[in-house]
């Protein structure tokens, strides 16, 4: 756009207004007791103040609302809405309008405008009204640039532009965590902070598992026949608080048994959430793919399947072990049980378990006790690939409580 089409006065006006939600009227409540000079001066007033809560007026919240004085905070993943009204302030006909509407962010540029079409005419005195809707899905800054041109009754094809910058904010901050339990089992926790000024109501925090996974919530506890949820019946996270949610994720029984598949795992899901602000505004944010990282299984996994909880001192018991192999060449096994200073394996080491095909799994009993009283570490498993002549040894498979069966409690 030159200079000379800057300075030119134009037949139509453009005004452009944000569309937000009011906001409840709040008041300063001025209070005294009745033995002081104003006696009931203060009250008396408030009680004729139209804003205040009839039998109610020490609350700041009134029955009225604020239409918003000023463009407020865009935060991610709300809906940005804007009204565009083009009106004619000539005394002349003006034809063929057009008013386009355009959003440009850091990374494209987006039409937002309802119809392409242009209006064959407007009249001295109306005006073209559009209303315009986006979900902001980018941070930093964002153009609302709204062009309109038209064509005078002479003929002169004239156009015209303004734009409008406005900042969209981070609303929430996002930050995860993932535990590798023994089995194939992934627990996710995900940490959320309200970084935004005012509350919000948390409609929704679910995770979207990936195509090998199946999801489990562990944010409810059983209540009767009903499940509440941890964070109680109103789920409001004020300003720069933290909640943790916690997901629990299992591979699907089609691929529970690749050990190769799930071991090169590393895409979980991703989180959706949903939230409302002020008088129900709506947000959404979804983030990107969760990534952890692989577990390093090695050649071959060990872990067990079977073991009590608590086991009597000196006297043996049994647990279960899986091995599988996440190599991808067959293997010739060894097992060799070695005691350690408080876990006595029972029964013949060296023994031979044969060939394993890569991704299979040998399920294993073995017989073991305990010398030491306490939380005791079961140690002392070596596997050898008779193949290659190659060791793998495993220290700290699990914990087992040992207690001592000749003790009384009081004791």
């Amino acid at each position: 756009m030159d200079v000379n089409q800057a300075k030119q006065e134009h037949l139509l006006a453009l005004k452009v207004m944000r569309l937000t939600k009011p906001t409840l009227f709040t008041n300063m409540p001025v209070t005294c007791e009745d033995r002081d000079l104003p006696g009931d001066l203060f009250g008396r007033l408030m009680r004729e103040d139209p804003s205040t809560i009839k039998g109610a007026e020490t609350l700041m919240l009134g029955e009225m609302l604020t239409l918003p004085q000023n463009f407020g905070n865009i935060f991610l993943g709300e809906t940005f809405s804007s009204y565009i009204s083009v009106h004619n302030d000539s005394n002349q006909v003006v034809k063929d309008i057009l008013v386009k509407a355009d959003l440009q962010t850091s990374s494209q540029r987006l039409n937002l405008s309802a119809s392409n079409s242009a209006v064959a005419e407007l009249k001295p005195e109306c005006c073209i009204d559009d209303v315009i809707h986006h979900e902001v899905k980018e941070i930093g800054t964002h153009i609302l640039v709204c062009a309109v041109s038209y064509t005078t009754q002479s003929g002169d094809k004239l156009y015209f532009r303004k734009f409008f910058k406005f900042q969209v904010l981070k609303p929430l901050d996002v930050k995860t965590k993932f535990y590798n339990a023994e089995t194939d089992e992934v627990f996710l926790e995900a940490q959320i902070q309200n970084i935004t000024t005012s509350p919000m109501f948390m409609e929704k925090v679910s995770l979207e598992p990936s195509l090998m996974y199946n999801v489990t919530e562990l944010n409810t506890v059983a209540s009767g026949k009903e499940s509440e949820s941890t964070f109680g019946k109103m789920s409001y996270l004020q300003p720069m608080d933290t909640r943790q949610y916690l997901y629990c994720l299992k591979p699907k029984p089609e691929f529970a048994e690749k050990a190769g598949v799930i071991k090169g795992v590393t895409v979980i899901g991703k989180l959706d959430i949903v939230w409302k602000t002020n008088l129900g505004e709506r947000g959404r944010l979804q983030t990107s793919q969760l990534q952890r990282m692989a577990p390093g299984y090695g050649d071959v996994r060990l872990s067990l399947e079977l073991i009590p909880d608590t086991v009597n001192l000196e006297e043996p018991f049994d647990i279960t072990c899986k091995i599988t192999n996440c190599s991808e060449r067959t293997m010739d096994l060894l097992l060799e049980m070695c005691n350690t200073r408080s876990v006595h394996w029972c029964g013949v080491s060296g023994r031979q378990l044969g060939k394993l095909s890569p991704s299979a799994s040998l399920s294993i009993p073995l017989k073991l006790l305990s010398s030491v009283q306490g939380l005791q570490s079961i140690s002392g498993l070596r596997l050898t690939d008779t193949f290659l002549k190659r060791t793998y040894e495993y220290d700290d498979i699990a914990q087992v409580c040992v207690v001592c069966p000749y003790l009384s409690p009081e004791s």
